[in-house]
């Protein structure tokens, strides 16, 4: 560590304050405001400010592949292959919507799901957490999506995922994040957490 540099800790004296919130749109999935906050040197500024209920995504593993949904992206303007995952509902713990998104977009169960942490999507303007799992012991069942919901399920090897990610298939952090962290499990025979 150079003159310059310092451990990372909590700061308090880089809060800002919010003076105002104003709510912009109510949708479906996000929420959309503006705040005006107060800076650390006493100046205003406004930031805009996505709400999220959260989401979970699933690391299925079946022998040697990963369950894989592909699915039209619409901010995208195209096709991602990405690990089963979804939102959560009002109130529901993330590994209950785990096990349910793995249901409703594969058709299979878990016997045993392994908490692998979580992450912020893009903490600069959104508060969308997600929950990663980890799925072992699958049991095949029946896939039962959402009604606007369409998609292909498959199954690709550690392998084949990333060469998915150097062409542009795979794209997402959530299913990137699952591809290292069995790639890690792979190696040393346990999961990262």
């Amino acid at each position: 560590m150079n003159e310059h540099q310092r451990p990372i800790q909590t700061c308090n004296h880089l809060e800002e304050v919010t003076i105002e919130t104003k709510s912009i749109f109510d949708g479906k999935i996000i929420k959309l405001q503006v705040d005006t906050v107060k800076l650390p040197d006493g100046s205003t500024a406004t930031r805009e400010i996505v709400r999220h209920p959260g989401a979970v995504a699933v690391l299925a593993i079946k022998g040697e592949k990963m369950l894989v949904v592909e699915q039209y992206r619409k901010p995208l303007g195209r096709n991602q292959v990405e690990i089963p995952a979804g939102k959560l509902d009002p109130g529901e713990q993330p590994i209950e919507a785990a096990m349910r998104e793995l249901e409703e977009e594969t058709g299979y169960r878990a016997n045993t799901l392994i908490p692998l942490g979580s992450f912020y999507t893009s903490p600069g303007f959104a508060d969308e957490i997600i929950y990663l799992y980890a799925a072992e012991q699958l049991t095949a069942g029946e896939a039962h999506t959402d009604e606007d919901e369409f998609l292909e399920v498959g199954a690709m090897t550690l392998e084949e995922a990333f060469d998915a990610m150097r062409d542009g298939s795979i794209s997402d952090a959530k299913t990137i994040n699952a591809m290292y962290a069995w790639q890690i499990y792979k190696l040393t025979g346990k999961w990262p957490v």
